[in-house]
């Protein structure tokens, strides 16, 4: 994941800060509790793709 990329990318619902877990391929939003998919590099921004994390996983 390109670092220019993560510092503009921001969760499309909150304009919250993204968090990058590069072994899940994913950006976690912490506030929303959503995991958005990177699929062959590329971040899938879409609310409908989000998946929503369970309260006791932890981000």
């Amino acid at each position: 994941m390109d670092a220019k990329l993560l510092e503009i990318l921001v969760c499309p619902l909150c304009k919250g800060p993204l968090v990058y877990k590069k072994d899940e391929q994913a950006l976690i939003c912490k506030p929303c509790r959503l995991s958005y998919p990177i699929r062959d590099g590329i971040p899938v921004m879409l609310e409908d793709e989000a998946r929503q994390l369970p309260p006791d996983e932890e981000v």
